[in-house]
């Protein structure tokens, strides 16, 4: 790169320290063309929290003991990623006219991902935002609008897409490995740490549904991203969403409640998918379920005309039995190889900051436009639409807005035109 791009980021809770690591370990691999000169919280504690090894308020504690949760990645400064001095503010719009930056992250609560975004591009930022990246399909086309007006990438922060095994299942399925897709199977109820009524992640808006709550759009763009990717693009959707616990607690670690909140918000859905193409699928997720938890060994398949994959392994007809990511190694091109991970990477957080930073320097659209999250959260408000409508939706109404009757009350709330 020419000259460094200044990172601003814009929300300092429990998934920063995956992406810090993620931008370490991209400094590591020599990608050195950018500085986080930034960081912005509403409560400035926060801010100051990551700012310099050892100064600033104590850290968190993870927010999941599962070592493969981007939740439970341990804390990091910015001063573990590079040296130099860091900005903290605790107003946008402050930080906005202010700071010395290019581009910033939003990792803030759902309810505000289309407010700071739309802000930060009308400020001539490039903007990349988490998953999911808006409150509503019609905040998210408004961020797609916005950043064509400013002429700036937005880019989705889908951190899944990047992970190896996902990337190997997209490439057997897209190159005819397992001949022409016929179904697609993704299904699992319940988690060792939120079932099945711990507040998910500790953070209780995630069970409020005008707050941006519930698992089809928090946990869903993940998979509807997936089969997006190995089949193409979702035709109609008849889905159920529900609330199994409507109330979820904190508990402390001799199992005695803490605290106790209400809970509006899907925990459950279960959708049934017809693609383009004519294959179907069927997604499952629950982060209620009593007793213990269960999970489709391997957690997809994915069957075409010629075998499966499945548990990790392309099993075909003529009775070999492969694992895909060795699959991917042997027979994927090195320019798909090289471009999917670079320098090289595996880590998702890595991969995903240098294809956004690659964008903004190249001025090339990135693989996840704000246009393609747009879709992936159409796909997965699809299942809310068929579950409120009792009858399965096309996912173009979802995108155009011509279906949004579960929506209409999210966007009267936040002010969404």
């Amino acid at each position: 790169m020419a000259s460094e791009i200044r990172l601003g980021i814009i929300g300092c809770g429990r998934i920063l320290p995956a992406h810090l690591r993620g931008l370490r370990l991209l400094r590591e691999a020599s990608f050195e063309g950018f500085r986080i000169t930034a960081l912005m919280a509403r409560n400035l504690d926060d801010a100051l929290r990551f700012q310099r090894r050892g100064e600033g308020p104590p850290p968190r504690p993870p927010a999941s003991t599962s070592p493969g949760d981007p939740l439970g990645a341990p804390h990091m400064y910015v001063s573990d990623v590079h040296p130099g001095e860091v900005a903290v503010y605790d107003s946008l719009d402050r930080m906005l006219a202010e700071a010395p930056i290019d581009a910033v992250y939003v990792l803030t609560t759902h309810a505000t991902h289309h407010d700071f975004a739309i802000r930060a591009l009308r400020a001539g930022k490039h903007v990349a935002v988490e998953k999911p990246m808006a409150m509503t399909v019609r905040a998210a086309r408004r961020m797609t609008e916005a950043a064509r007006e400013a002429g700036r990438t937005l880019f989705v922060l889908e951190n899944a897409r990047f992970r190896p095994a996902a990337r190997a299942s997209a490439w057997a399925a897209r190159s005819g490995v397992l001949g022409d897709l016929q179904l697609l199977l993704c299904m699992m109820i319940g988690s060792a740490e939120w079932s099945p009524d711990v507040v998910l992640a500790h953070t209780p808006w995630r069970h409020d549904r005008l707050g941006g709550g519930g698992v089809t759009t928090d946990f869903g763009p993940h998979l509807m991203d997936w089969v997006r990717e190995v089949a193409g693009e979702i035709d109609t959707v008849g889905a159920i969403a529900r609330t199994f616990e409507p109330i979820r607690r904190e508990y402390d670690e001799a199992g005695r409640v803490l605290t106790e909140i209400a809970a509006d918000a899907d925990d459950s859905f279960f959708a049934h998918l017809q693609f383009a193409s004519g294959a179907l699928g069927v997604l499952g997720f629950s982060a209620a379920g009593h007793g213990e938890p269960i999970a489709l060994p391997g957690g997809r398949a994915i069957y075409g005309t010629r075998g499966c994959l499945k548990q990790g392994y392309v099993v075909l007809d003529d009775g070999s039995r492969t694992p895909v990511t060795a699959l991917y190694e042997a027979q994927a091109d090195a320019a798909t190889r090289a471009r999917e991970f670079p320098l090289p990477l595996e880590d998702p957080f890595a991969l995903e900051a240098h294809q956004f930073l690659s964008a903004i320097a190249s001025g090339e659209p990135p693989e996840l436009s704000g246009e393609e999250g747009l879709r992936d959260l159409a796909a997965a408000f699809a299942v809310l639409e068929s579950s409120h409508a009792g009858v399965p939706v096309r996912v173009a109404d979802v995108e155009s807005g011509v279906v949004s009757a579960y929506q209409d009350e999210l966007n009267a709330r936040w002010g969404i035109e």
